[in-house]
């Protein structure tokens, strides 16, 4: 129950629920066993007026004696039928009570988990997939609120029940409530083991389906690929195998849950036929009633489901520490990224770093070493390199995406780990290396980064300035055009482009652009470029390319090697230094020569 106990802020959130729901099982436990006390009353009233109906045989008193017994029995009948109701209508409150605070609290859950992901840095990305993630939000919280929901309603009326019922029980008769219970924890204890090996198979079976499913999502994703080298055949083949497995698998887990019902019924019918011996025993005797037989079979079958959900709990609050075990491990990992003095001010763009040094916290790489530059609000720098040269960490570091491992990163002569976050980010265009656009109209995404409303006559011209006119009009519906999961629906200069517009409609202080014209032919690159010229102006402007055509609009170039800064000036003093930014120009422009030639 230790990690089960990070749970016990929102149990105390929702008591006062939580108590309602506790006498809600009172009220419907004691009106499930006023009707058992009623039948054995019956019983009794029925043996007693069969003896003196007979004794007055012939007379006329023995139809007043009949309309008597008629009546008490209608009376019992009605007693029995308003109990029952009355029965079901609390059960149903405290499941109203109980349930429902176990999806509040499964909803609080999920929102923290998921705040606290948004609030971690990159390196927790890094090291931890998607698919793990997305269990543990899931899945995890999912069995966390079995514990919160059925453990506990069911404990709470099992615990209800024994406190009432057994004491009451023992006052009838101690011995033959002895005998009745003997079975039960045989019961409670098959439950568990029967149910143990079902939780392990279901857990085999939902990884097998969980690969399966992987598996068909891939072939249908690389369909043309599977096409193009003629690999259906063997594809099929292989969905087969994973097919097959899924089906041992689940007819395993059948067979198992044959043995289920049939394990509580013998058992039941083991405490039936122990209260009926014992019973008659202590009937013959003269310590008990007829009417007690009937009244402790009514009994057994209340407590069969009470005892055999004691099995069922115990397994499901095991699932839920391991699950919460997984979840606290997230919720206890912090994010170092936090600001020192929450400045919010606006920014005018001066960048500096100083002697910056970055190693990546999961790999070990050593991507900046000792790097310094500095660059004037409204100024702009590009930074060239071949692939591996630190360039994109740049790009990390200036919105905090990672802290430097030493030196500094100033804005406006402000270190940025002295700015609030949200407001240093908000004021920072950032176009990534790898575009990610969601399943949304072509308009919304543009749009996402605004802080405020959309103005749609911003959100045209950043489309116009990132050269999306022509894609537009290819598509009937315009800025209304909903996009495929990932922005699948557009090619791969489409989406950079639309990435491009995003960063721009949000009017930032600083704009970042990490290669994103990689994926664009010559031609449209300098058809944004020259655009890109007017958004320039007045904002400080990063350019991280491979392409030196980027490069030349920047009032600085840097050229980085290894994570060094190996030449930095203008274009023109660069290409006069006939250095590494020379060999990287001359070999960009032949191959743009040959590219023409062969068009």
């Amino acid at each position: 129950m230790k990690e089960l106990s990070y749970l016990n802020k929102y149990l105390y959130k929702y008591r006062y629920r939580l108590l309602l729901g506790l006498l809600f099982i009172i009220i419907s436990n004691i009106l499930a066993i006023i009707p058992a006390q009623i039948v054995r009353r019956a019983i009794n009233l029925v043996q007693e007026n069969i003896s003196l109906y007979q004794v007055f045989e012939g007379l006329e008193s023995q139809e007043g004696i009949y309309d008597t017994f008629a009546g008490s029995i209608l009376v019992y009948g009605v007693a029995i039928l308003a109990l029952a109701l009355g029965k079901g209508f609390f059960t149903f409150l405290m499941r109203q009570t109980i349930i429902v605070v176990s999806r509040l609290v499964e909803y609080d859950l999920k929102n923290e988990v998921y705040a606290h992901y948004q609030s971690l840095p990159m390196s927790f990305y890094r090291k931890n997939n998607t698919g793990d993630l997305m269990a543990r939000i899931s899945e995890d919280v999912s069995k966390v609120r079995m514990y919160l929901g059925p453990a506990i309603m069911y404990g709470l009326n099992l615990s209800v029940l024994f406190m009432i019922l057994i004491p009451y029980m023992i006052s009838v008769n101690a011995r033959l409530t002895l005998y009745t219970l003997i079975p039960l924890p045989i019961l409670s204890l098959s439950i568990y083991y029967v149910n143990n090996i079902i939780n392990r198979k279901s857990e085999e079976i939902q990884r097998s389906l969980s690969g399966l499913s992987t598996y068909v999502q891939e072939a249908f994703s690389g369909i043309r690929v599977l096409k193009a080298f003629v690999r259906e055949e063997d594809s099929a083949q292989q969905f087969r195998i994973e097919s097959d497995d899924y089906k041992d698998k689940s007819i395993s887990l059948a067979k198992v849950n044959a043995l289920f019902i049939p394990l509580i019924m013998a058992l039941v019918g083991l405490s039936s036929v122990i209260t009926v011996f014992v019973g008659g025993v202590e009937v013959i005797s003269g310590a008990i009633s007829p009417g007690v037989i009937a009244e402790f079979i009514i009994y057994v079958n209340m407590l069969t489901w009470p005892v055999a959900s004691l099995g069922w709990i115990t397994s499901i609050v095991q699932r839920a520490a391991a699950s919460q075990k997984r979840i606290n491990e997230f919720l206890n990992t912090k994010t170092g990224i936090i600001s020192e003095e929450n400045i919010e001010r606006e920014i005018q763009g001066d960048i500096t770093l100083q002697n910056v040094n970055f190693i990546y916290p999961d790999s070990g790489i050593h991507a900046l070493k000792d790097v310094s530059f500095a660059v004037e609000a409204g100024q702009s720098i590009a930074i060239v390199g071949t692939t591996g040269s630190g360039k994109s960490t740049i790009a990390n570091i200036i919105p905090r995406m990672y802290d430097v491992s030493s030196g500094e990163v100033l804005i406006d002569g402000i270190d940025i780990k002295k700015y609030n976050l949200k407001s240093l980010r908000s004021q920072i265009g950032y176009v990534p290396q790898d575009v990610f656009l969601f399943s949304d109209t072509i308009f919304n995404n543009i749009a996402f980064g605004s802080e405020e409303a959309p103005n749609e006559a911003e959100i045209k011209k950043a489309a116009y300035i990132a050269d999306l006119e022509k894609t537009l009009n290819e598509f009937p519906d315009g800025f209304a055009t909903r996009l495929g999961e990932r922005g699948i629906t557009l090619s791969g200069g489409q989406k950079q482009r639309v990435s491009i517009a995003r960063a721009i409609a949000r009017d930032p202080k600083i704009l970042i652009l990490d290669d994103c014209l990689s994926a664009v032919d010559t031609k449209t690159e300098n058809t944004i470029l020259n655009e890109l010229k007017e958004v320039m102006k007045d904002r400080t402007t990063v350019i991280i390319s491979h392409r030196v055509s980027s490069a030349k609009l920047a009032d600085k170039i840097i050229v980085l090697d290894d994570g060094c800064i190996v030449e930095q000036g203008t274009n023109e003093s660069l290409l006069a230094q006939n250095g590494v930014y020379k060999e990287l120009y001359d070999k960009q422009l032949q191959a743009n020569e040959a590219e023409v030639t062969s068009r």
